[in-house]
């Protein structure tokens, strides 16, 4: 490893002001983007990451070989049958990005490309394609694209018969769907600081200033508008959320009448609705921390008359995947999504005789993800469904005997899952509330302490969905060479439930640190490893996760993967200027309240960097992040650097092109894996 000193940032002292309490903050100046010297300094970083790590070159080409060779490179999609369509995506070899295509009348039928993501690709380093939906003839396609990881999104409309751009005129969109005319798109808009609050119906190829403004959310706190078609296609639905509360407004596809609130919004209150025949389907958390499900007549839905079809259990939780429920109607039938003990199930509602049952999952402690139809005649539900150990595979229910079938399973070359075991176990919390932990490992793996582990987790706005998490192939490169991976389900998720997340936020967050503590030193107690190999990481609110555990336990842990982490907790929460910020203070907290920040100033990583020794570092930001700005991981590591007593190696990578999300092509993405299990295999010994 070379021994060129790393580079320190400029000091440039700033006091900040709140209740009284003075903060210093060295490295404020880091925030002005337009400062050369903001862009100097990361570049310093960078350069001085990349001489850090010339010692992990030929490990990073074995790992970018391996984890390239485990790419289906020509793969294809379960089709999706939409009228007379059937729909479907397909890679091809040495291309970054999907196919889009179809079928008229049977899969037999010639293909038609409808969109090539690998053609809008050329000319630009990033592309994300986010929605795709064509119109009701099928005749034309909407979709939109971010070329630089901002997530501001432009709209464009294709003709299909002539393959032309018949309208481009929309920046900034969120979201999209088509009415029922063939002309008629709805879709969100976002405001100055990255929120979705505006609704348009636009009429393709006319000005956008002559669009029919749908719907204004104005309180700032109402970060997550979506906007979508029920699956019985009568209605245009608008569903507008904060973190605690909820609002649906209908509109009819036809474009008659005028939109109109379903149930005005409450505090504390979440709602969302579907449709089906003349009923619609309500799931809500009034009272009801799992959610329950209501029914009610569409012709006179006031709440007063709305019917418990569904109860809140206590022990199982109805998903949502904010502001997206997890459930599916069709005729006579309605399946929820659910977890149980922290595991997904599948739950089938008849709706003729009310009876429920539950759909037998093929894997153990597998991630679901549902795969949502639009033919609501069809008795057919899909999902997907994966491990830690076992590839993804797509299933197919026949709703009305139970029937499973699979349609497809992820063919990943080379990987044998019999050589590899799956398990869970519990630590628990100084409250004694247990904490499910999962791991993957080789079979022929000792229980001695010496095994390397990467323990990851979340434990954020009440999210379900990380943990178990879904099959990695990358992953393998790191389970081939002895490495535990472990993941925890921590309060402040959502795995087990309404109370679960409350467990873990605003004035109870550091829960969520404390539990991911309690799970470290529990791998240990069980002699999965020890203290000097093991490694965390976490990403987003992840990030501030790991930021913290490293801040309160740095003798704990042999290393760090933070990326694009929430760490400068208190500054980001004082300014509304900065994207989301105002929906984030039922999530955090609102420092301008006293006792906020003090709570706050606790935990927040950057505000808790003091001078002794801490663990190994890697952190990563996006220069084009609208969600965790660039300047907090780059803020911690300059900190980091001045105050750290240790020799521990620090690295720092910005990307200069990318947002939150990353690389956005399959190639891409996999080199920053690869650098990031380099990091961990460096950290633990561990060279090829």
């Amino acid at each position: 490893m070379t021994n060129v000193p790393p580079p320190a940032a400029k000091r440039v002292p700033k006091e900040l002001v709140l209740h009284g309490d003075v903060r210093v903050d060295n490295y404020h100046w880091i925030r002005n983007r337009e400062d050369p010297d903001v862009l100097e300094y990361a570049q310093k970083e960078n350069e001085y990451t990349d001489r850090a790590m010339e010692h992990t070159a030929l490990l990073r080409e074995r790992l970018n070989a391996e984890m390239e060779s485990r790419i289906p490179e020509e793969d294809s999609s379960v089709p999706c049958k939409v009228d007379d369509y059937y729909y479907y995506e397909r890679t091809v070899r040495g291309k970054q990005y999907p196919i889009h295509c179809r079928r008229r009348g049977s899969m037999d039928a010639e293909e038609e490309v409808y969109l090539d993501e690998n053609e809008l690709a050329e000319g630009h380093e990033f592309l994300a394609v986010e929605a795709i939906v064509t119109s009701p003839s099928h005749g034309r396609c909407a979709y939109t694209a971010d070329m630089d990881g901002s997530e501001r999104y432009r709209l464009f409309v294709k003709d299909l018969a002539s393959g032309e751009i018949i309208d481009s005129q929309l920046s900034d969109i969120w979201d999209v769907v088509w009415g029922e005319e063939e002309d008629c798109i709805y879709h969100v808009v976002l405001d100055e600081v990255h929120r979705p609050y505006k609704v348009f119906k636009h009429v393709i190829g006319t000005n956008p200033e002559d669009d029919i403004l749908i719907f204004h959310e104005k309180d700032p706190t109402f970060e997550y508008l979506r906007v979508s078609k029920t699956k019985s296609q009568k209605y245009i639905v608008v569903t507008v959320q904060s973190l605690t509360k909820s609002e649906v407004w209908l509109l009819r596809s036809d474009g008659s009448g005028d939109p109109w609130p379903f149930r005005v919004r409450a505090e504390g209150v979440k709602y969302y609705v579907t449709h089906i025949g003349d009923r619609f389907f309500v799931l809500t958390n009034e009272d009801a921390p799992n959610c329950k499900l209501m029914a009610v007549d569409e012709s006179a839905p006031d709440p007063e008359s709305w019917v418990e079809v569904i109860p809140n259990r206590e022990s199982s939780a109805i998903c949502i995947s904010d502001p997206i429920p997890w459930i599916e109607p069709f005729d006579g039938f309605l399946a929820t999504y659910e977890r149980e003990g922290g595991l997904f199930n599948i739950n089938v509602l008849d709706l003729n005789d009310m009876t429920s049952r539950r759909i037998e999952l093929p894997e153990k402690c597998s991630a679901v993800t549902p795969m949502f139809g639009t033919d609501i005649s069809s008795p057919l539900l899909r999902f997907s469904c994966s491990s830690l150990a076992v590839p993804n595979s797509v299933y197919e229910c026949d709703l009305r005997t139970g029937e499973l079938a699979l349609l497809k399973k992820d063919e990943v070359p080379g990987y044998d899952s019999d050589r590899y075991e799956l398990s869970r176990i519990a630590a628990h919390a100084d409250d004694g509330t247990e904490l499910p932990i999962f791991l993957v490992h080789r079979k022929d793996i000792r229980r001695d302490g010496s095994n390397p582990l990467l323990f990851e987790a979340y434990g954020s706005y009440g999210d379900f969905e990380e943990a178990p998490t879904p099959f990695s192939s990358d992953r393998i490169s790191m389970l081939d060479r002895g490495v535990i991976c472990a993941f925890a389900q921590i309060r402040g998720g959502g795995e087990m439930g309404g109370e679960w997340y409350k467990q873990g936020m605003m004035l109870t967050k550091k829960n969520t640190f404390t539990d991911f503590i309690a799970c470290a030193e529990q791998l240990i107690a069980e002699r999965y490893t020890s203290k000097e190999r093991l490694v965390i990481r976490g990403r987003s609110a992840g990030g501030l996760l790991v930021g913290a555990a490293m801040t309160m336990r740095p003798d704990l842990f042999r290393a760090v993967v933070a990326e694009v982490a929430f760490v400068d907790v208190i500054t980001t929460q004082m300014d509304p200027t900065i994207p989301l910020v105002p929906g984030e203070w039922d999530e955090w907290g609102d420092p301008r309240i006293p006792e906020h920040y003090t709570y706050m100033m606790s935990y927040s990583p950057y505000d808790n960097v003091v001078a002794r020794e801490y663990p190994r570092a890697l952190f990563t930001a996006g220069m084009n992040d609208p969600r965790v700005a660039y300047w907090e991981p780059v803020k911690m590591v300059a900190k980091l650097r001045e105050l750290k007593t240790d020799d521990n190696l620090l690295l720092l990578v910005t990307n200069f092109k990318e947002g939150h999300r990353g690389g956005s092509g399959r190639y891409d993405s996999i080199r920053q894996e690869v650098f990031a299990c380099a990091f961990v295999l460096d950290s633990v010994g561990i060279s090829e």
